[in-house]
């Protein structure tokens, strides 16, 4: 299991604390990125399908940490209308 610090996109140094990534191995031996932002559990990205997962809308401040990670694994980013796209799947 690795964590590191996600990079904002939108010019800021850094999120703080506040946003990092937890990369794991599921029981599936899938590699699965899961993005934590305020201790909350808010995305997860399947290395093995190239499917992301977003849990539903929390923040403006969220939705900024939900697209730098979205960017970080090659996907566009997006209004929070376009990340329902995203949602439980």
């Amino acid at each position: 299991m690795k964590t590191f610090q996600l990079t904002p996109e939108n010019g800021r140094k850094s999120f703080g604390d506040k946003c990092h990534v937890l990369v794991r191995t599921n029981s599936h031996d899938e590699v699965i990125s899961d993005l934590i932002s305020y201790n909350t559990h808010v995305a997860s990205y399947n290395h093995n399908t190239n499917i992301i997962t977003v849990n539903g809308y929390f923040s403006q401040t969220t939705t900024t940490h939900i697209n730098a990670f979205l960017k970080y694994y090659g996907f566009d980013q997006c209004t929070k209308q376009e990340m329902e796209k995203y949602y439980g799947k």
